[in-house]
């Protein structure tokens, strides 16, 4: 959720509701500002007035990358957009050419991008796998056609699709 708060916008990444003993309740959460991009913790109490942005999302395809930022096309109305690397941030570590992912816009301007939760990526340099090595017992580094570098099970050749989770950059499986 996208909140203003001290005039600035902010996601929260958790929110906590605490009633200790006999005293009133209150709201802890940590907010990372989207302009600063740091982490504060804020701890609201119940008569404190929090106001919810408004956001437009809009499915965006990325088109490339210059020297100015990176360029997506809406897919609705076609407009090209511009994100810079504040906006668009870690992201870019998931993003092939082509890829549809939501941008967030607040009053008309890009704020945000929202990845799906997993992405199918390539393998394109990895160690070869060591013979006999079960699934579970042991991981090996490998670099992915975004740059993006993972731990993958030995049984993973270059070449090879896998999914991973965007959260924490883990390997998922293998994508077919």
């Amino acid at each position: 959720m996208i909140v203003v708060h001290n005039g600035e916008l902010h996601r929260a990444h958790s929110v906590v509701h605490k009633t200790p003993g006999n005293l009133r309740g209150f709201v802890q959460a940590k907010l990372r500002s989207l302009k600063s991009g740091s982490m504060n913790e804020h701890r609201f109490r119940s008569e404190d007035k929090i106001e919810k942005a408004s956001l437009e999302t809009h499915e965006m395809q990325y088109l490339y990358s210059d020297g100015e930022g990176h360029h997506f096309m809406n897919q609705e109305t076609y407009d090209q957009v511009r994100l810079s690397d504040e906006i668009v941030g870690d992201a870019m570590k998931y993003l092939l050419p082509e890829t549809v992912i939501d941008v967030d816009f607040y009053e008309g301007n890009p704020i945000s991008v929202e990845l799906p939760t997993t992405v199918a990526l390539k393998i394109v340099e990895t160690d070869p796998g060591m013979k006999g090595a079960t699934a579970t017992a042991s991981y090996k580094p490998a670099k992915l056609e975004t740059g993006l570098q993972v731990m993958v099970p030995q049984f993973v050749d270059v070449g090879t699709v896998i999914r991973i989770d965007t959260r924490d950059d883990s390997y998922l499986e293998r994508a077919g």
